[in-house]
């Protein structure tokens, strides 16, 4: 009973679970730093989505093989120390993982101007838990670069005209 009351309570106030994003474009091409782990990723994430991805290989010059191009400008990870003992050992750092597109349609119209996407975790670090706080730093990064990921979609299917 509590359930169900919840549950039509939720549906009344408009809240609903998150659905697949939906384009306006049927095809992409990738270009600039397309090999990086973020375009790996939308390389499997797009074509779930009914997208056909259309890559720098299969067609170097002709941009109008697809209706839209994603240009990857930096992809980057990066590790700062932010805290330290006494002695100088490394106590806290500080994971960013940096993205940057632009989407432009084939005849060359900016759709998603310049954007940078920056993530920031915050992770403690010990001398005697290296392999432990390295797996730790190396999910964190995959945690991050599949948020970074999702984020791009969603960005994508804000697009409503091409």
């Amino acid at each position: 009973m509590a359930v169900a009351l919840g549950t039509g309570a939720l549906a009344g106030c408009g809240f609903a679970l998150r659905q697949a994003p939906s384009f306006a474009f049927t095809s992409l091409r990738l270009a600039g730093s397309t090999g990086s782990p973020v375009a790996r990723a939308l390389l499997r994430e797009l074509p779930a989505a009914g997208v056909q991805v259309v890559t720098a290989a299969r067609a170097p010059t002709d941009t109008a093989a697809a209706q839209v191009v994603l240009t990857i400008m930096a992809d980057q990870r990066e590790r700062v120390v932010v805290g330290q003992l006494a002695n100088g050992q490394v106590r806290e750092l500080e994971l960013r993982y940096r993205f940057r597109f632009r989407l432009e349609n084939a005849a060359g119209r900016v759709l998603l101007e310049e954007d940078e996407i920056l993530l920031e975790r915050d992770i403690s670090f010990s001398e005697t838990a290296v392999l432990a706080k390295t797996a730790e730093e190396y999910a964190t990064f995959n945690d991050m670069q599949g948020d970074v990921t999702q984020q791009v979609m969603r960005r994508l299917a804000s697009v409503k005209a091409i």
